[in-house]
């Protein structure tokens, strides 16, 4: 087939689709090139589908519209990325009410603040995705290691959050998502000699989920190292496996952004460290290097990388410091800076203040911990291409153009019709 295509007479109602479906950047003519010659070698091969024609199915149909479930969700790093990508976020739940009102802020919807263990599952909605970044303490190195020193439960044994993955297996019995996107720190799978990680494996795959795994370090799209563990399952019964064993983790960028690329040219003075508190933070640090412990500051430097924020800045001493030319003791990260530093742009780091023309919705102890705790929206967006490679795919050859349970084409446009 050429390549010169060329719309002429052509009804109108067909240039409006073509224009509602065609990814930006890319002409009514080559979009129609496309179309035509993935079906062409869909015809020509039955079993074909997009993935062997070579054609990115994302690309040709522009984004696919999903639903999604955002569960401990934070302040939204996960609805950040999906709906960047296309979807809709139809439920969300996070139970601290500091982090549920930055997220209102943002989103302009405030979570179910319930416990998840107490929530009628059954009302929660139909949804192509479920992601959910469940609570990491019970299973990091810090957590662990502060649980141990105390004499307290760990792990699975955490009675407060360490069970909360039981309650996601309760949703996924009670909705069968399609997909699973979860995310947790990287001692996850080495937590109790890798028991933890058995356990979570054999519980998503008895329930028919075939399961991808890769620890991912964040400083390939963000100035800061932090590596996490991402979860995918496919369901087998919505995805054949030769579909699914085409899901590749993303490739980073060729280069991370450096830290100077987040700072602010002229911060506030009160994020300047005092002598007093700058003498506490370096004898709190040789303290526990005298220990063993890893524990305590580290200074920052522009042309390179942080270590990982943590959800304890600003509260015992594990601070990221940025040197101050000119001054004696460094500083500290504003809100606007670690939102940056986690990939979160200023429309968002905004409602921290900065000026009064920004409200400011929680104090900055509390902007510190939400990004402490917070997805890394850019890798998620990596990860949630890659996942969509795979949902188109099969929509288009299921035909179904939904991967809701239950729903088909046919169903769909008579729920239309009847609506009309």
């Amino acid at each position: 087939m050429g390549k010169d295509v060329h719309i002429r007479s052509i009804d109108p109602e067909v240039v409006r689709w073509i224009d509602d479906f065609k990814p930006p950047g890319v002409s009514r003519e080559e979009y129609l090139r496309q179309v035509i010659e993935a079906e062409r070698r869909r015809v020509f091969d039955p079993q074909a589908s997009l993935f062997s024609t070579g054609i990115d199915p994302v690309r040709i149909f522009g984004q696919l519209p999903f639903r999604f479930i955002d569960l401990f969700a934070g302040i939204g790093g996960f609805r950040s990325a999906l709906t960047k990508l296309g979807g809709t976020c139809s439920y969300t739940s996070e139970w601290d009410k500091y982090a549920a009102t930055t997220y209102e802020a943002w989103y302009g919807e405030r979570p179910d603040q319930s416990d998840i263990r107490e929530i009628d599952y059954d009302t929660i909605p139909d949804h192509d995705l479920l992601a959910a970044g469940f609570p990491c303490q019970p299973f990091s190195l810090a957590g662990v290691s502060k649980k141990n020193s105390l004499g307290r439960p760990h792990g699975f044994e955490d009675e407060k959050q360490g069970n909360l993955f039981f309650s996601i297996l309760d949703i996924i019995d009670a909705k069968e998502p399609p997909v699973l996107l979860l995310e947790n720190v990287k001692n996850l799978k080495s937590h109790d000699r890798g028991n933890t990680w058995g356990v979570i494996l054999e519980e998503l795959t008895d329930r028919g989920y075939r399961v991808f795994s890769s620890v991912i370090d964040a400083s390939d799209w963000v100035p800061q190292h932090r590596e996490r563990i991402f979860i995918v399952g496919f369901r087998s019964d919505v995805f054949d496996e030769e579909t699914t064993s085409r899901f590749r983790f993303p490739l980073p960028p060729s280069q991370g952004p450096l830290f100077g690329s987040i700072l602010e040219s002229d911060p506030e003075s009160k994020y300047m460290l005092s002598d007093k508190l700058w003498k506490y933070l370096k004898d709190y640090r040789r303290k526990h290097e005298a220990r063993g412990n890893g524990f305590g500051y580290g200074i920052a430097k522009p042309d390179g990388q942080s270590r990982t924020m943590s959800a304890r800045y600003y509260k015992d001493g594990s601070e990221i410091l940025i040197e101050q030319h000119g001054f004696r003791n460094p500083r500290r990260l504003t809100p606007r800076e670690a939102a940056r530093l986690l990939g979160f742009d200023d429309r968002y780091s905004s409602i921290f203040g900065h000026g009064a023309e920004f409200p400011k919705v929680v104090s900055d102890t509390q902007a510190y911990r939400q990004f402490g705790n917070a997805v890394v929206p850019k890798v998620v967006e990596a990860v949630g291409e890659e996942i969509l490679a795979v949902m188109s795919a099969a929509v288009h050859s299921t035909g179904s153009g939904c991967l809701l349970k239950g729903r088909t084409a046919t169903t769909d446009s008579a729920s239309a019709a009847e609506a009309a």
